[in-house]
């Protein structure tokens, strides 16, 4: 089994015993962007026959580089199956019980990377001025990514929350606008992995807390 830094030792911990355990994550390997679309051991061991598991921390095929290394598999004819997975967004947005979508405020959702923008200080024009945002890799270029959103018209009381380590026992939220969730988030020490979500809903996060908390009770009650 092949896989990222991100994925929990709990997860791990449900591998096969005797199953060969291999750090490929860009962190643990040192592999940089622009460098190996898949780990060279994913295929040396594919083509030797044995069935390898190639485990990310996310959707392969949302921002987790599914669709290169798919096609190094091809190029080397390696046959393959994609396990669809649970994206950062999506459950970022659930750990802090922020409804991506709102029929009262916001009817779309847009995925982007801020590491993608790193050299047009003016990105935010390019993505639609509507509906909620999600920024994934952007924890490092929060301030520049809400300076982009602002300049391209976006309001400044605009909510905006960065969840930090999703899904996980130590995952955090931080609430605030696309004024100040920059320096609220210097405060609270957020670490990557970090998603920013831009958008009216964020402002319903604690309706949906309260509705959440409200079922819990009746069903204990």
């Amino acid at each position: 089994m092949a896989y990222d830094e991100l994925v929990s030792p709990e997860v791990l911990a449900i591998a096969p015993r005797g199953a060969e355990l291999i750090a490929v994550g860009r962190r643990a390997s040192g592999c940089r962007h622009h460098e190996a679309r898949i780990h060279p051991c994913v295929i040396e061991r594919a083509i030797a026959g044995k069935d390898v598991v190639r485990l990310k921390g996310g959707d392969p095929f949302i921002f987790g580089r599914g669709g290169e290394e798919a096609e190094e598999l091809a190029a080397a004819r390696v046959p393959f199956e994609v396990v669809p997975g649970i994206s950062a967004a999506l459950g970022a947005a659930a750990i802090a019980n922020i409804p991506l979508t709102h029929r009262e405020c916001s009817s779309s959702v847009t995925f982007a990377t801020a590491h993608a923008q790193a050299g047009d200080p003016d990105f935010a024009s390019h993505v639609t001025s509507a509906g909620t945002l999600v920024f994934y890799m952007g924890l490092s270029r929060i301030e520049a990514t809400c300076k982009s959103l602002l300049a391209s018209g976006r309001a400044e009381g605009t909510p905006a929350a960065v969840v930090s380590r999703a899904t996980l026992p130590d995952a955090c939220v931080v609430v605030g606008t696309l004024v100040d969730i920059a320096d609220l988030s210097v405060k609270a020490r957020i670490e990557a992995p970090a998603v920013l979500i831009v958008g009216e809903v964020v402002s319903r996060r604690v309706l949906v807390a309260v509705a959440v908390d409200a079922l819990a009770h009746a069903a204990t009650g």
